[in-house]
């Protein structure tokens, strides 16, 4: 079906969002038709002001509004542990749990040689840099738990293993309320290598 062309338009910039298909592409064109002219407008000057206010932390590359994101401003954190993520969505993952106290790093994606994306093309030089200039105990490396992942996190332990600091892995396995016979191979072995005692 053909859309009126300001309607084809917005339904076309919905769909270059990560995850939107057609259909809620359309869903998400219609509810802004359905604002009123001055909740658009606001909508509108959210997403501009969105992406001209929000910028990388100086210290850690999470999101901020210019100078240090919250987490490197607390300082009731412990610096001396340092979480290394992909990006600023799996900081707040974390942040969720209200867990980890800690510091975070965020590399701003993963080595991924058939994308193009190699070790320089990520914040791992500044990673060094950090370690270098302040007393780091621990790495934590958070990276998710596939091939690109696991080749980032590699890299990494390598890279920091010369220099005297514990690194470890965040410990995958089985889900809470998950039926063993449903799970794959690699999430068993990981949940038998991850086993702690009870």
């Amino acid at each position: 079906m053909e859309y009126v062309l300001p309607l084809q338009r917005l339904i076309e910039k919905f769909c270059t969002l990560r995850g939107v298909g057609h259909k809620t592409a359309v869903r998400y064109a219609f509810s802004v038709l359905d604002m009123s002219e001055a909740e658009a407008a606001e909508f509108a000057e959210a997403l501009i002001s969105a992406k001209r206010d929000i910028c990388p932390c100086a210290v850690c590359g999470n999101l901020s509004e210019g100078g240090s994101c919250s987490v490197c401003s607390d300082n009731a954190r412990d610096t001396g542990v340092i979480c290394v993520v992909e990006d600023s969505r799996a900081v707040m993952a974390i942040e969720k749990v209200k867990e980890y106290s800690g510091l975070y790093h965020v590399l701003g994606g993963v080595i991924s040689p058939m994308d193009n994306i190699g070790p320089d093309q990520l914040r791992i030089k500044e990673l060094l840099e950090r370690i270098n200039n302040t007393e780091v105990r621990e790495l934590i490396i958070a990276t998710n738990p596939n091939v690109e992942g696991e080749t980032t996190a590699m890299y990494i332990s390598k890279l920091v293993a010369p220099l005297g600091i514990k690194v470890s892995r965040l410990a995958y396995g089985v889900p809470v309320g998950a039926d063993l016979e449903y799970a794959d191979e690699m999430t068993l072995m990981r949940a038998l290598d991850g086993r702690r005692q009870i």
